[in-house]
């Protein structure tokens, strides 16, 4: 059987192989993972090499007994994320490259950057998707619940340095496809464009082979959500402590501006903060609140906030939204379903 191209991150203290042709692996360190490997100090060299040069090449070992290919994964703003390296007889030619897709995200901000290649190894069109300052949504499937999926808004939420994750999840992607993808993770702290210091997650994600006819996972949490769903009423997870969007549990809700990074009007915000935030220790709490539309203007909707436990400890908070009645707009104090002057 021809050697398989091993996917090595490189952003930690020691090279780690991620992904074996396009089966993940769990940041294994690459002294471990080619400890019988007669070969492992120049393949070593060949992946240092690499990431120095952000260039691909080949390379033959000491005894002229094997040839090493590399190929770096890049981040469009020029940090190499990892390394592919394959290794064989000279005169054997290596199998298709699997194309891993690198992601950046600032934790901080809230917001991503993804390379086309990880756009289209997630199911999405690199020509329509935005690849900068996307919404942490934009990259969780909607509409489904993975059994690992937890963990990951867990990972989001409770953010912290050098911290790694590693995945796969099976999903139907934008075109109504079965598919499933591994990815990788570590936290790192970097200094921004304004010299303070972000944490930011840099990632990478590869389409995994399916073995067996694909059925789309009918987990029970998947069914109770669909019979939950109600039409003009959506569902989401997000981060209390600063309103991130993590995951659309319905469709997106079309009446805000979701994918910027979501501020609530100003008075909204103090109320929130006075009455909501007490209330959401007993549990869950309600209000109409102004959030920002597509048109610069502040939009008033419904909005039920409960208490959602995650890993670990970890709290999120699931959202229910909708647009608010003439009652509830009177209660509040507004006239009008629409106003100007969002940020």
């Amino acid at each position: 059987m021809p050697q398989e191209w091993l996917l090595v991150e490189t952003l930690g203290s020691e090279p780690v192989v991620v992904a074996q042709g396009r089966q993940m692996k769990n940041f294994v360190p690459i002294t471990d993972f080619l400890r019988r490997n007669p070969n492992l100090a120049a393949i070593r060299t060949a992946v240092a090499e690499t990431v120095a040069g952000r260039e691909s090449m080949t390379s033959i070992t000491p005894k002229n007994s094997r040839v090493i290919r590399t190929e770096p994964v890049t981040m469009s703003d020029g940090r190499v994320h990892g390394v592919q390296v394959w290794y064989g007889p000279p005169d054997a030619e290596p199998p298709e490259r699997p194309i891993p897709g690198p992601l950046k995200w600032d934790l901080t901000l809230g917001e991503g950057t993804g390379s086309p290649e990880y756009l289209a190894n997630a199911g999405m069109d690199p020509a329509v998707e935005p690849t900068s300052h996307r919404a942490f949504a934009e990259d969780i499937p909607a509409r489904s619940l993975n059994q690992d999926e937890s963990k990951a808004l867990s990972w989001a939420i409770d953010a912290a340095p050098d911290r790694t994750y590693c995945t796969t999840w099976g999903f139907t992607d934008k075109q109504g496809n079965f598919r499933r993808v591994g990815w990788c993770a570590r936290t790192l702290m970097e200094p921004a464009e304004d010299g303070t210091e972000h944490l930011v997650a840099r990632a990478m994600n590869l389409v995994e082979e399916i073995h067996e006819t694909p059925v789309t996972p009918d987990h029970l949490a998947n069914r109770i959500v669909d019979g939950l769903a109600e039409p003009g009423v959506y569902r989401a997870i997000v981060d209390l402590k600063n309103w991130t969007l993590l995951k659309w549990i319905d469709d997106p809700c079309p009446y805000y501006n979701w994918r910027g990074r979501v501020q609530m009007h100003p008075a909204d915000y103090e109320h929130y903060s006075a009455r909501m935030t007490d209330e959401l220790r007993s549990g869950t709490t309600s209000a109409v609140l102004r959030l920002p539309d597509h048109d610069g203007r502040w939009v008033p909707l419904q909005v039920t906030i409960a208490t959602l436990k995650l890993e670990d400890g970890v709290s999120a908070g699931l959202v229910t939204l909708r647009l608010a009645t003439a009652d509830e707009l009177a209660e509040a104090g507004l006239t009008d379903s629409v106003t100007d002057g969002a940020p």
